[in-house]
Formats: C-alpha cells, structure tokens, sequence
C-alpha cells in the first residue's frame, strides 16, 4: 500500500467514523431528546479524556515498566535521540516494561510527557538492529499523535454503546404500567445504538490497522534498511510471542492496552498456528520469507476485522513493498 494510499483510507475510514456519528447521533437528539444524550456523551467524553491523561501511570504500575537511566544503556538512548532527530520530534522518556514477550509500545500525556517502552523480551529475543527498527516504528506512533487519533475514534462507539446499554435498562426496569405503554421506543433505540456501536467499533479497528501500516512506514523511512529491520523483528516477535505462555497469567485483565502494542500479542497464538509448519531456521531472513510463502485464508481475513493489528502474512508484504 502506497503512502498516499494509506493517508488516503485513513482520512476517509475517519470521515465515515465522524459521517455516521453524526447522523445517528442527529436521529436519536430528535426521538429522545438533545439534554439526554448531551449529558451522556459529555459524561464518556469527560471519562476518556481523564483515562487518556492519566493512563501512563497506570500502564506503569500494570506493567512495572520504569525509566531506564541513560548510564544503563546509552547506546539505547542514542538511539532514540537519532531517530527522534531523523523524525523532528523531541524524543520521548525511555521505558522498560517487565514483560516477558517481545514487544513494544508508545503512550503518554500532556501530564506524563510522551514515552516509548520496551519489554525485557523483546530486548532478550531481537538483535540491536531490529529493537532500531522496532523504536522506529513506535516513535512514528508519537508522531503522527496516533493515541490522541484512537481516543478520539473511539469514544463514537463508546457513547452509542452506554446509549444503547442504559436504553434497554431504562425499558427493562421501568416497571410498571408506563413500562407496557412506553418501552417500544427505548428497546429500538437501544438495540439500534448496539448496532451502530459495533459498526463504528469495526471501522475504529480498521483505523487503528491502517495506524500501524503507517507506523511501519515512518520506521522504514527513517531506519537504515529499515524494510529488512522490521519485518524479521516482527517475525521474531510473533515467533517467540506464543512460547511466552506466562504473559496471559501475568497480564489478565488488561488487554484493553493490546493496541499499544507493535503486535497484538492475543493473535501469536493463531499466528503461530498457521505457520506451525515452518523449519527451524537457520537466520532471520528465512523465517520472514517462510512467513510471506503463507497465504492468509478467508478465516483469517474475518479475524483480522476484529483485531487492531494487520495479518503478519500482509504486513510484512506491504514491508516487502
């Protein structure tokens, strides 16, 4: 997919985003009133806001991840500073995430400043060279302001799926006589939020997907052969992720920071499953293009409508590309 290709769906997968919004949004002010639903896309746009702020000290303290002190690893931080330099970005605090997968990922905050963390997997499992690539690819996430993008995308659904949940509790619970003469209305607004909620979820998901096309790229434009850096980093990142059995006892019940990752670490699993094939290697360019010899199947294409991370098998064609 071409740079101007990719700008292009993401600027229209987010007018859509926006388009729909508004116009189920105008339909249901009309039918129940613009105090209501002002007052409740108020309330989660306040709780997002206040979750987008303070989320860093949390992904901190779930994740144990700290600074790393410039002493400690100054040839990490020099890294950082070149690409940041290359990208005209002031480069972000420098993280260590006591995670045993190999991964990465990009937050912050106006409060917390911006950061790029680094899991002990990942620095146990890929060359120097690609961790370069891997903070490229993360830095592009802090420069093309992708987290502010994804909060706002998501907060649409959010506000037609609290819509669409207190909706069908207003009418379940009403009681009474009002309830049998009332709760037609509220049951079809209710259910009809529900499904506008998981249209918009499906094209969040696709934006966020074609967020990370475009991550991928910036660490290609900046990183010296960046093209062969990332994608046998991201290959050996889905490679190891599934032997790290150990992340989802670890990690339970915080998946909902998955999207940060460079790679959903809930799909390895599949990943790995359809190249259970694959032979020991011999380098890492021969688990890259074992991986690119796989076709992705239909079900596979389902999957990834569900996922915020593209197929391994077509990211590391349009890498090739």
């Amino acid at each position: 997919m071409s740079l101007v290709k990719l700008r292009l769906s993401m600027i229209g997968t987010l007018a859509i985003i926006i388009a729909a919004s508004t116009l189920f949004m105008t339909v249901i002010m009309s039918l129940m009133g613009t105090l209501n639903i002002v007052t409740l896309a108020f309330f989660v746009v306040f709780v997002n806001i206040a979750q987008w702020l303070l989320s860093p000290y949390l992904i901190n303290m779930m994740y144990k991840a700290r600074e790393i002190p410039r002493a400690d690893n100054p040839r990490l931080h020099s890294i950082v500073e070149q690409l940041s330099q290359k990208l005209k970005m002031e480069a972000p605090k420098l993280m260590m995430a006591n995670i045993p997968i190999p991964n990465a990922f990009a937050y912050g905050s106006p409060l917390a400043g911006n950061r790029v963390a680094l899991t002990t997997g990942l620095m146990k499992e890929l060359d120097e060279e690609e961790v370069e690539a891997v903070i490229g690819h993360e830095l592009g996430h802090l420069k093309h302001r992708d987290m502010q993008i994804m909060m706002f995308a998501s907060v649409l659904p959010a506000i037609f799926y609290y819509l669409g949940y207190s909706m069908m509790l207003s009418s379940w619970y009403g009681g009474g006589r009002r309830r049998e003469q009332s709760s037609a209305a509220p049951v079809l607004i209710g259910v009809a939020s529900m499904a506008v909620y998981w249209v918009l979820t499906l094209l969040t998901l696709g934006l966020s997907r074609l967020r990370e096309y475009y991550a991928d790229q910036a660490s290609v434009s900046v990183v010296d052969d960046g093209a062969r850096k990332l994608s046998e980093g991201l290959a050996k990142i889905v490679s190891a992720t599934n032997r790290g059995k150990q992340y989802h006892r670890q990690t339970a019940g915080v998946n909902g920071f998955k999207a940060l990752f460079i790679s959903d670490p809930d799909s390895a699993e599949r990943n790995v499953a359809e190249l259970s094939s694959l032979r020991p290697y011999r380098d890492d360019q021969r688990l890259v293009q074992e991986i690119l010899s796989r076709k992705p199947s239909a079900f596979d294409r389902f999957l990834e409508l569900l996922s915020t991370h593209p197929n391994i098998v077509k990211r590391l064609q349009a890498l090739r590309a």
